[in-house]
């Protein structure tokens, strides 16, 4: 069995404004910068190896926590919105004919010119399957990809409500055995 903690990158100005971020390779605002640098791993965590999003605010998130050695993982990348990305939900559910219907997808959902959760999922899989070994892992990364770990872990196909309320802020631990994810330690607290 492998620990498998999740932490979704600081904020950016993006998040601040509720805009789809996906695969536009934003850094983090000052304020998340600020936030990050004041937060440590809890100790039971710190000696692990790190995975991270190749993408510019899980990459300095990493930095600001002081995981200097984290290799980077394609896997962990953020799902692609395609064509949406830039925008907010409110502006899209109000300006595009159909899209509350298609969000009700849940894993089937896909934006124009991007990827679906299902996909997400498929690539989350990929990585634990391969990448992920020993007494436990770190994953700096995104919050499409902890939903599709919570997907996984939960066996839920994104419709409804989610099996779990997660504070974006806090780490998020799964154990992995066996090609099976669950739940361990949601919400963790860092320090």
């Amino acid at each position: 069995m492998t620990l498998v903690a999740l932490l979704r990158h600081g904020p950016t100005e993006w998040n601040a404004a509720r805009r789809l971020q996906g695969r536009h390779d934003l850094p983090l605002s000052s304020a998340g910068r600020a936030a990050v640098a004041s937060r440590r791993l809890p100790v039971t965590y710190r000696t692990w190896p790190v995975h991270v999003s190749p993408l510019k605010r899980a990459r300095e998130t990493a930095a600001l926590l002081g995981l200097t050695d984290a290799v980077v993982a394609p896997g962990l990348t953020e799902m692609h919105w395609g064509d949406y990305e830039g925008r907010t939900v409110s502006e899209l559910r109000e300006t595009i004919a159909g899209f509350v219907e298609a969000e009700g997808r849940g894993l089937d959902f896909h934006p124009p010119g991007g990827e679906s959760p299902r996909e997400v999922r498929a690539r989350v899989g990929h990585w634990l399957e391969n990448d992920v070994t020993g007494e436990g892992v770190i994953g700096v990364t995104h919050k499409g990809v902890i939903r599709a770990a919570i997907s996984l872990a939960f066996d839920w196909d994104m419709t409804g409500k989610a099996p779990a309320k997660l504070d974006w802020s806090r780490l998020h631990v799964f154990q992995f055995n066996g090609g099976i994810l669950r739940p361990y330690a949601l919400n963790t607290a860092l320090e």
